[in-house]
């Protein structure tokens, strides 16, 4: 007998990420800085 294996659903574990790498993600972008010129885009960090 065929198995119809569109019926279940797939539930995906609820995700709490650490508090380090949310802090580390927040200082990144906070320390990101991008500029724009006519021929290229810079990246700088800034610590």
């Amino acid at each position: 007998m065929a198995k119809i294996y569109s019926k279940k659903s797939f539930v995906a574990p609820k995700m709490k990420p650490k508090k380090e790498i949310v802090s580390f993600l927040l200082d990144y972008s906070k320390a990101l800085k991008v500029v724009k010129s006519e021929r290229a885009t810079f990246e700088f960090i800034a610590n």
